[in-house]
């Protein structure tokens, strides 16, 4: 049991990431992203419109990505990962429950591109939107 773990780990490091793969993850979420912003600047009835946390919808759905994709390939940083991220803690208070939704979805939308399901992110994305 414990050389099936091992090979299977080993393999994980092996493999690595290729560019092009993180390139078409990070474009294809920032398009993503963008929809998202325009679903978003469609769909706000509150009474103050914020640019920096429409535009960060944007930004988060990069990210992800990018943190995913890494952390995918190589188990010593995703336990990191999870190490670091369980001390931060987030103080910007959303008021409006949609905020919370919008961003969840672009956070799973980058998790599911960086997953490499981009017709479940795209196709999730229009159907969400819509």
């Amino acid at each position: 049991m414990f050389d099936v773990i091992k090979k299977s780990v080993l393999d994980q490091f092996a493999q690595g990431i290729s560019i092009a793969d993180m390139l078409w993850s990070l474009g294809v979420a920032f398009l993503m992203g963008l929809f998202i912003l325009l679903v978003y600047k469609q769909t706000f009835r509150g009474v103050l419109f914020s640019k920096g946390y429409a535009f960060s919808l944007v930004l988060l759905a990069m990210v992800t990505a990018l943190v995913i994709r890494t952390i995918s390939s190589n188990l010593a940083l995703s336990l990191g990962m999870v190490g670091a991220l369980s001390i931060v803690r987030f103080r910007t208070a959303i008021k409006e429950p949609m905020d919370i939704a919008f961003l969840f979805w672009a956070i799973a939308v980058g998790i599911v591109l960086a997953a490499g399901l981009i017709p479940l992110a795209v196709f999730g994305s229009i159907f969400i939107g819509v």
